[in-house]
């Protein structure tokens, strides 16, 4: 008998959850505990791991479809098995789209059943997935002016994103226009077990230099710039799952050729590290927070958008002094080198509007914190006790486990403030994660 593949539930209130992608093509092999599918939900990420070995068959699910808790996505048969000939059951179906409801009845046609039985058509004809209904309603869009690229024409949550897109006003002084491309990504040989190291808000890969050099050159190090920053292009950013979602893919396509890495994170690096670290915890070895977003509410919102709106050094200054312990640690010199690299006005735009997404009323709209209580791998913070930019009692939302630093002298930068000290704990923690037990 084949063993069903079951929407499991990630936390205790969870309903439902949208497949976000099959690491696995139907037909192909899958060992048991091998990545088989991610779901995602409104509070976090996880990577589902096939229950048995086989074959997968019998997918009922397609990325972006929303499922219920329980519900079977698809079958995995022994190796020369004969695979049923009942179709399979059609996606679970959405509140939000009732034309999903009822399941395909079962056929018994003399091959096997399609790969992916279709869900019936809404009165009004269109096929969509739940989750484009969803995101075209919230949009206030017609579905009807929406072209679909799905299986026939049905239209994907993509589709509903690429039209908004080009509805979007021409780039100026003040607007932006979104770029493709891949998320920049560096490298640095070295030895030993590779670091990850993702970038805050208003930064780039280039912010961890000081950080780099107290380490010393030995360490192989990846980099990633986010969406909207450094190297990478500017992309337009609906929601924190939206921006994790973008840093899983980054993360594959940089560590695809190594097995285990350790992972580095500061402010929103932090806490993308940590979304990175409950959906990908099997290939990372540990994991470093820097000052980490999406620990509580509290966050001194309009410096993080009083530096993306700056357009000169002289209104730049003030708010950069307010991420460090002393504000004289932010030379004029650093603000111009700042400012010389935020000189194109698209740039900051868009960054602006990244931090109204995240940010919106000043409060951390995003929760991780079921995601840390979920942690088992080796992890720590690091915070400074004068961060006026996210209040470091959100450290106390970690057990006993993870190691928490607290740095006299230091505020919302201690990888640029207090580097040495930084280092020290980091070689400390890295050892430590690679020590056998």
């Amino acid at each position: 008998m084949p063993v069903e593949v079951i929407l499991p539930k990630v936390d205790m209130d969870m309903t439902h959850g949208t497949l976000a992608v099959w690491h696995v093509a139907e037909g192909d092999s899958v060992a048991k505990g091998a990545a088989l599918f991610d779901i995602e939900t409104d509070k976090a990420a996880m990577e589902v791991e096939a229950p048995a070995s086989g074959i997968l068959r019998a997918v009922s699910a397609r990325p972006g479809d929303r499922v219920a808790v329980g519900s079977v996505v698809a079958q995995i048969y022994a190796e020369g098995e004969v695979v049923s000939a009942s179709a399979p059951l059609a996606p679970a179906a959405s509140p939000a789209d009732p034309a999903a409801a009822s399941p395909v009845a079962a056929q018994a046609p003399a091959a096997p059943a399609p790969a992916l039985a279709l869900p019936a058509q809404a009165q009004s004809g269109l096929r969509a997935t739940p989750a484009a209904r969803a995101a075209a309603r919230q949009a206030g869009l017609n579905l009807a002016e929406v072209p679909g690229s799905g299986p026939a024409g049905r239209i994907q949550r993509d589709d509903v994103a690429a039209l908004l897109d080009r509805a979007a006003p021409v780039a100026s002084p003040a607007t932006w226009s979104p770029q493709t491309g891949p998320l920049h990504i560096s490298h640095r040989k070295g030895q030993g077990t590779s670091l990850v190291m993702i970038h805050g808000f208003t930064a780039d890969s280039q912010s961890w230099a000081p950080l780099e050099r107290a380490m010393g050159p030995d360490r192989a190090l990846i980099r990633i710039d986010l969406p909207c920053h450094g190297r990478s292009p500017r992309r337009r950013i609906r929601s924190f799952a939206d921006l994790s979602r973008m840093l899983v893919e980054a993360f594959d396509a940089a560590t695809r050729d190594v097995e285990t890495v350790h992972l580095l994170g500061h402010s929103l690096g932090a806490a993308l590290a940590l979304s990175l670290a409950d959906i990908r915890a099997r290939r990372l070895a540990s994991l470093a927070m820097l000052s980490p977003a999406g620990l509580g509410p509290e966050i001194d919102a309009p410096v993080l958008t009083g530096i993306a709106r700056a357009s000169r050094a002289e209104s730049l200054a003030p708010w950069l002094r307010c991420l460090t312990a002393n504000p004289d640690d932010i030379s004029d010199d650093y603000v111009r080198a700042a400012m010389r690299s935020r000189a194109d006005p698209a740039l900051r735009a868009a960054q602006a509007e990244m931090a109204e997404v995240l940010f919106p009323d000043g409060v951390q709209v995003f929760d991780l914190r079921p995601a840390l209580s979920r942690l088992t791998l080796p992890a720590c913070m690091i915070w400074g006790r004068k961060d006026r930019i996210i209040p470091n009692r959100h450290a106390l939302a970690a057990d006993g486990e993870c190691a928490i630093h607290l740095l006299t002298g230091a505020g919302h930068l201690p990888q640029i403030e207090a580097p040495d000290r930084v280092a020290r704990i980091l070689r400390r923690h890295l050892v430590a994660a690679e020590a056998p037990i």
